[in-house]
């Protein structure tokens, strides 16, 4: 059963697919792949990476249940996904496959105990790490990603 103080990130969690997908799609569909700049995302890359952290989110949640205070391997886009590999991605099946893998997301932080919240991990760019942290980070990055996709769909000047 959740616990009240996490019913809130995980309603966001939740919900917030039925903000990114409409709002992906309100972008014109010959822009979805425009990047405004070299070296900035697409509102196509921006989804399809949202489509792929889940197994990051996935990863660090299983080991975080199984060990005691693990050490999370860092995840680095830039490293892990090589230059233009996301505009290759299907967007369709991209969108679909973060909905699904969200829903199974909010799943199973639902069904965790009120301890295994307060469960740690060392995480080499934070001072402190929980499971807690691990779905607020997955609320705020999505977050962050539909600020940058709504810049995109409302961009004024293309060059």
């Amino acid at each position: 059963m959740e616990s009240a103080a996490y019913a809130p990130v995980v309603t966001t969690l939740e919900n917030i697919p039925s903000i990114i997908v409409p709002l992906v799609r309100e972008m014109p569909e010959e822009l979805r792949r425009r990047r405004p700049r070299p070296g900035k995302w697409s509102a196509h890359e921006h989804a399809c990476h949202l489509a792929s952290v889940h197994s990051v989110f996935f990863e660090r949640l299983d080991l975080m249940l199984a060990e005691e205070n693990p050490t999370l391997r860092p995840f680095l886009p830039e490293q892990d996904d090589p230059e233009g590999l996301k505009l290759q991605g299907n967007l369709d099946e991209a969108l679909e496959r973060y909905t699904r893998d969200r829903a199974e997301l909010v799943r199973r932080f639902r069904s965790l105990r009120p301890d295994e919240w307060d469960r740690t991990a060392e995480h080499d760019e934070c001072t402190h790490y929980s499971i807690f942290i691990l779905a607020r980070h997955a609320a705020t990055h999505d977050m962050l990603h539909a600020y940058r996709i709504e810049e995109l769909v409302l961009k004024k000047n293309w060059e």
